[in-house]
């Protein structure tokens, strides 16, 4: 964002006090993506939102464990309710699975998938000075990063809980706006709990800066207020996230870590790649690769990361950005597959205002993001060949032109590139550039399969439980042993990801503290796996070695076929082949299947 525009968000911000008496709105959580994040929903007077998969949803939500319409939100009036509608995996407000309308307060927890929907109604009549609404909130937060990114600037986000009557929390958060500095800016993140934007500071400038609000708060006229708590968590730009979405996350999460222990303030751990802290290692041949990570961490090269679809290709990204000297800087991450050309082009190198319709402003790409850091392009495949010659340029001149300008800006960016694809098989088949090819695989990774690494099984199955359990304030249950047998006897087809996700389908199924085989989805369960399970052996002696393209070729064609035939409902593709649900998503994204636009289904 450029100056001019910083400056009138500032003005708007400065001094403001907003009354919106009526007004109700959905904070929209969603934790799905690589990066996690932020949307406020308004909930109309008299209307409905609805939350699913499905495009013609308010709040889509692209996950499998979300039903194409999962809830629906209704408003009457003062009352907010929510109900499932016969969802897969149920609709949960406060962590507490609902059945029919549930009535909604301010402060409710509504979680759908892996999103949360935080409930926010306004309390009447506010008279609290320069308070700024949740939306308000992300614009400014918005224009911060942007900022930040573009002008190598600090800042960090505070939330802060009071907890006490209603006048004394009042009084406290006029003390609190008395004490910030112009340029600060106050927002009401949920009920009860303030958010402060805090631009130019340092994380420990931050953290020392909280405690002298809270301080604020919690004194009047020299004496201590007993009957008003308070807690705080923080979040640093660029040291914890360079996102809007993953600061939020982090800087809740913080806030959720400082009430559970007690203490009045808490932060997000130091380490620039918080995803480090999760890797697991059970097999021999994981060792092997994160000794391959330590290697060429610190060389300039790019490297190509392959394996199948879940196998966790970012975390071992993440893990190359951590080990390496740009540590310090920003890692960025880009799904190639998820945006059309062109609109991935402008994400890449940014556009210019005036660039095209909508491009009301300057807007900074992933590559200017990453300067100094490390950028990751995940799914590299999908790209069309028009943006494959323009990332080969870019690679080679380590520079990038936005789109609509002419001026050539200069970027130092350790680019990591992944794929499920046969690259050089695509290459072969003029579907993917050589030359970028050869680029992008100086160094090649190769993640085996779940499949191929047993041990590991067990091993992500009791880290999955223990996370959700913490997620959900449970304790954490065990895996009887039928059903620890099950889970290593199934092949995985969808990989970590796919077992990451029965795990959580079975943590709201078990009772009684154990984890039963019934708890796990029939396909564990029986075994049913139609793919190949182990990876393919040597050909016989005189085989031709492209029979194996030949057969790819083949199946890819069925496939489309049957998609064709059913207008694209996957469900019913998948009944004609022979095959569950699952087993055709997988194989589409083996092929690069892609679903077929909204309007040509059946």
């Amino acid at each position: 964002m450029n100056e001019t525009n910083l400056t009138a968000l500032e003005l708007r911000g400065v001094g403001r006090a907003r009354a919106e008496a009526d007004r109700m709105t959905l904070v929209v959580l969603d934790g799905e993506g690589p990066e996690p994040s932020t949307r406020v929903i308004e909930v109309p007077e008299g209307g409905q939102v609805a939350v699913g998969r499905s495009r013609s949803c308010d709040v889509r939500i692209d996950s499998e464990r979300v039903s194409r319409t999962h809830a629906v939100f209704v408003r009457r009036g003062r009352d907010l309710e929510v109900s499932d509608a016969g969802s897969r995996n149920g609709t949960f407000v406060n962590g507490v699975t609902i059945t029919g309308a549930h009535r909604l307060s301010s402060g409710d927890e509504v979680a759908v998938g892996g999103a949360t929907l935080l409930v926010n109604i306004a309390s009447g009549v506010t008279t609290r000075a320069r308070l700024e609404s949740t939306r308000y909130l992300e614009e400014r937060l918005a224009a911060e990063v942007d900022r930040g990114l573009h002008f190598q600037r600090r800042f960090g986000l505070v939330l802060l809980q009071l907890d006490g009557p209603t006048e004394v929390t009042d009084d406290a958060s006029d003390r609190i706006a008395s004490a910030l500095r112009p340029m600060d800016v106050l927002a009401e993140y949920a009920p009860g709990v303030l958010a402060i934007v805090m631009p130019e500071l340092s994380p420990a400038a931050l953290a020392h800066g909280a405690r002298l609000l809270l301080t604020a708060a919690r004194t009047q006229g020299g004496a201590d207020i007993p009957e008003l708590r308070g807690a705080i968590g923080i979040a640093a730009f660029p040291d914890h996230s360079t996102s809007t979405g993953g600061l939020i996350s982090r800087a809740r999460a913080a806030l959720e870590a400082a009430r559970r222990s007690g203490h009045e303030l808490a932060a997000p751990p130091d380490e620039p790649n918080p995803v480090a802290a999760d890797i697991l290692v059970g097999d021999p041949q994981m060792v092997r690769v994160y000794e391959l990570v330590r290697k060429v961490a610190d060389h300039p090269i790019t490297v190509l990361i392959t394996g199948e679809t879940g196998v966790g290709k970012e975390v071992v990204a993440a893990a190359l950005h951590a080990a390496s000297r740009r540590r310090q800087g920003p890692f960025v991450r880009l799904n190639c597959a998820s945006l059309p050309e062109t609109l991935l082009e402008s994400e890449l190198f940014g556009h210019e205002k005036g660039a095209f319709t909508g491009a009301d402003r300057r807007k900074t790409g992933f590559f200017e993001a990453a300067h100094g850091g490390t950028l990751f392009l995940d799914e590299i495949g999908e790209m069309t060949a028009l943006l494959q010659a323009k990332l080969l340029r870019v690679l080679e001149q380590r520079c990038i032109t936005r789109v609509g300008g002419t001026e050539e800006i200069a970027v130092d960016v350790r680019v990591l590139c992944a794929t499920h694809r046969d690259l050089e098989a695509e290459s072969r088949r003029g579907n993917f550039r050589s030359d970028l090819f050869f680029r992008i695989s100086g160094f090649t990774i190769l993640i085996p399969p779940l499949r191929t690494r047993p041990d590991e099984i067990e091993l992500f199955a009791k880290a999955f439980i223990q996370r959700t359990a913490t997620a959900l304030g449970r304790r954490a249950p065990t895996l009887s042993p039928a059903a620890t047998h099950a889970l290593r006897r199934y092949a995985w087809p969808g990989n970590v990801r796919e077992l990451g996700n029965t795990i959580e389908r079975a943590m709201v199924l078990h009772s009684d503290g154990v984890i039963q085989l019934e708890d796990l989805p029939d396909s564990v369960r029986e075994g049913r796996n139609t793919f190949e399970e182990r990876p393919a052996g040597p050909l016989a002696p005189g085989v031709p070695r492209d029979v194996r393209t030949h057969i790819a070729d083949l199946e890819r064609d069925v496939l489309a076929a049957a998609l064709e035939a059913a207008g694209g409902n996957q469900t019913e593709a998948a009944k004609q082949l022979g095959l569950t649900r699952r087993t055709l998503i997988y194989r589409m994204e083996k092929h690069g299947l892609k679903m077929p636009p909204a309007g040509t289904r059946k």
